[in-house]
């Protein structure tokens, strides 16, 4: 960033209200919205987020005493504190620390520096919506913590993976990796069509004639790790059944032919990731080539796949989706997005169908009896980055 950001200015100020002093690094990762290939990548498959011009600040000092002490402005905790050697303790599932004590420990895993800090954390991604707030923090602090420790330019795809070690062992969430690359590697007007088994990115360019709307469909994801990982299990177990490494090595002929002897719901699990990993190269090809239409019908096939097979959604997301894809018309089209279980729907569209888009929102709202929720305009935007603090000498 290279101008004055409200997030990035309120959490200095809550640097200097509880440490007395300027931060001498600050650092930003992006939320993340998943266009498709959904529960793709831990089962090395293909996905296409992009970055989200929302994430997490980090500000961050040095201390002598080999010893973090954070605050966590938005949730209103009590600071916490804790020593950088030796063994880090984890704490109770949900505690906000586990996700800094997971990255202080999963630094020198990977190579990467840590040094004692006074911190300060503040986010603008909403909470419980799908849209990787936990990815952006780690990232956020992965980055942070590193530049303060000395690496000039630590490398984002390594501390994607710091951010992923950091919730398999202190958050308790087996995640794969996508999330945490998108906010690490995104960029600006792109897309990143992700091969989660190399791990290699390719932008693919965001169509022009074409606008990004996320909407929050009311539904509070909660703590959802429970279901996520015995679908991964689920994944694994079919896997296992069709003897290859991921079900990325799948193909959709064989996916039928050797099913026997595998039971319906888990064959349904593998059935989604077979044929979202085909979905996933069709819509980017048709992005690429700015083909809403075939976009559009790669979307709404995702949404029922995960609907049906995959079973990740719940009905007032549903209900949601298919207001929208009513809205849309054929240039485009909706589904769910993220782990599941409510958040948030992403739509893409043609501009000139926003209107029509608001007043389809309207009317849903007004049927469900809730209040409208919120809705997020958005193009692809960079990823993870260093704040320069001397924004005055930027030139605009």
């Amino acid at each position: 960033m290279t101008r004055p950001d409200p997030l990035v200015e309120r959490t200095i100020a809550a640097f200097r209200h509880a440490f007395g002093e300027e931060p001498s690094v600050v650092a930003f990762a992006p939320g993340r919205v998943n266009l498709i290939g959904e529960h793709t990548d831990y089962n090395d498959g293909f996905a296409l987020p992009c970055a989200l011009d929302c994430g997490t600040v980090v500000a961050l000092g040095p201390r002598a005493d080999r010893r973090i002490v954070a605050h966590a402005i938005d949730l209103g905790a009590a600071p916490g504190e804790f020593a950088i050697d030796g063994t880090i303790a984890v704490l109770p599932t949900g505690h906000w620390q586990n996700h800094l004590r997971g990255v202080v420990a999963g630094l020198p895993c990977f190579g990467l520096p840590v040094t004692g800090a006074n911190l300060v954390v503040s986010g603008d991604i909403p909470q419980g919506a799908g849209l990787s707030s936990s990815a952006s923090l780690g990232v956020a602090l992965g980055l942070g913590l590193a530049r303060l420790a000395g690496e000039a330019r630590p490398d984002h795809r390594t501390l994607a993976r710091v951010a992923q070690w950091s919730e398999h062992h202190y958050v308790g969430c087996a995640c794969g990796l996508m999330d945490q690359l998108a906010s690490a590697c995104g960029e600006q007007d792109h897309a990143l069509l992700l091969d989660c088994s190399t791990l290699e990115t390719r932008p693919i360019p965001f169509p022009p004639q074409a606008t990004i709307l996320i909407v929050d469909s009311g539904v509070q994801r909660g703590l959802v790790d429970s279901a996520y990982n015995e679908r991964r299990a689920q994944c694994a177990s079919a896997a296992a059944h069709y003897r290859v490494t991921a079900l990325r090595d799948l193909d959709p002929a064989r996916l039928v032919a050797d099913r026997a002897g595998l039971d319906e719901t888990t064959y349904r699990r593998a059935r989604h990731v077979v044929s979202e990993n085909a979905r996933t190269l069709a819509a980017a090809a048709a992005m690429a080539g700015g083909n809403l239409v075939e976009l559009g019908t790669a979307m709404r096939a995702s949404h029922a796949s995960l609907r049906d097979d995959f079973e990740v959604s719940v009905a007032p997301v549903d209900a949601l989706v298919e207001c929208l894809n009513q809205a849309i018309g054929p240039a485009g089209g909706a589904r769910m997005t993220g782990g599941g279980f409510g958040g948030c729907v992403v739509a893409v569209f043609a501009p000139d169908r926003r209107g029509a888009i608001d007043d389809a929102l309207a009317a849903f709202w007004q049927r469900q009896g809730t209040p409208p929720q919120r809705t997020i305009s958005a193009r692809p935007s960079g990823g993870a980055q260093l704040i320069n603090l001397n924004l005055e000498q930027e030139q605009p």
